[in-house]
């Protein structure tokens, strides 16, 4: 619940700053909790993991529009979705460097004892567990195909 409580104060400093972009993003959040909260069979409270995909799946969002943007040659609309992945971003844990996750799925794959592209589904489950919130399920995929390849 302490994410909620986080938005609600950035979504106040925001107001008082009369930061637009901030504004826009932190509501998407808080809209995008709501949802979560008020779906049906989902508990009233969020465990801090779906906090954090809800969290991943804005930002990406906001990357793959502005990424599609900016092939249209669109900056002014790429540099708002930026700005906002940027805002957003900020409530989720430090992202891991490649090499970190590298370790990680290293140790995965000796520990389950993984030989080949078979295993990839078995390994990347466990990867992505451990590192919800940490690292972006692309780069663990392509991590764990060439670990396996």
């Amino acid at each position: 619940m302490s994410l909620q409580k986080d938005i609600m104060t950035a979504m106040k400093a925001a107001m008082k700053s009369k930061d637009q972009v901030a504004l826009t993003a932190l509501r998407a959040v808080k809209s995008a909790i709501l949802l979560a909260q008020t779906e049906s069979g989902a508990k009233a409270e969020l465990t801090e993991e779906q906090e954090l995909k809800i969290l991943q799946k804005l930002v990406k969002q906001r990357k793959d529009s502005a990424a599609i943007f900016e092939e249209q040659d669109r900056k002014d609309l790429a540099e708002p979705e930026l700005a906002e992945a940027e805002v957003i971003g900020q409530f989720l844990p430090e992202a891991l460097s490649e090499e970190e996750i590298e370790k990680v799925v290293v140790m995965t794959i000796e520990s389950v004892g993984a030989s080949g592209m078979k295993d990839m589904g078995r390994v990347m489950g466990l990867v992505s567990k451990e590192l919800t919130g940490k690292a972006d399920g692309k780069t663990i995929s392509t991590i764990v195909r060439a670990k396996l390849a």
